[in-house]
């Protein structure tokens, strides 16, 4: 796929600001990158539906008047592409399924993803992707979900590398020399914060209208 973002998505949305979130970048001992997010309150949603939605990602919505993939409605510049690429056992997004993920984060194509990852996990208490190379796990992304009387408190982990002589000394430096960047890593903490927060703009709507309820 060329590096060739979708034009912007005009929702007149005010995206949440990376201040509003509390982050965290650090490098762990064998030099892998852990990245950490305590999102502001997600008002008006519930972790249910969150775990509706990623089992429901792909495919189409209508959304102000047009109709649109629902990829590109959760972030209005920065989403790419998604794509189921492997089904789970049972069929559909969940657990034992792979999504391809493609986006540029700050809509920047310097920072492009274009990444297949493994679900791992996928219910109301959140969900987890991960990808390996050589046997070992380099990449993981875990977001937790907990009901607020408000709507959920959401926190998010990512991991890129490996904490082990394999990661230390061949994979983390390729890694972060050719797929993600420091720099890349300071612009996804601000992205998901973005994408995070846009759920109150289109999910409830969009959850009660698919779900019926």
């Amino acid at each position: 796929m060329s590096r060739q973002l979708p034009p912007p998505r005009a929702f007149g949305w005010a995206m949440k600001p990376l201040s509003s979130a509390r982050t965290a970048f650090r490098r762990l001992p064998r030099g892998s990158f852990e990245l950490t997010i305590e999102h502001d309150l997600i008002r008006n949603v519930t972790p249910r539906m969150l775990a509706w939605w990623f089992g429901h990602i792909d495919g189409t919505m209508h959304y102000q008047g047009r109709e649109y993939p629902r990829y590109l409605v959760w972030h209005p510049t920065d989403h790419v592409h998604w794509a189921l690429a492997q089904a789970a056992p049972g069929g559909g997004a969940g657990v034992g399924s792979h999504f391809r993920i493609v986006e540029a984060f700050g809509g920047n194509p310097r920072h492009w993803i274009d990444s297949t990852e493994q679900v791992t996990k996928l219910d109301a208490t959140g969900i987890r992707l991960v990808r390996r190379a050589l046997g070992t796990e380099v990449f993981s992304l875990e977001h937790w979900f907990e009901a607020d009387a408000q709507g959920t408190r959401y926190r998010s982990r990512m991991q890129v590398g490996a904490e082990s002589p394999l990661g230390q000394f061949l994979l983390n430096p390729l890694l972060q020399r050719r797929l993600f960047t420091a720099d890349m890593g300071y612009a996804w903490l601000r992205h998901n914060v973005e994408e995070v927060g846009n759920f109150e703009f289109f999910l409830p709507e969009l959850y009660a209208a698919e779900a019926g309820n």
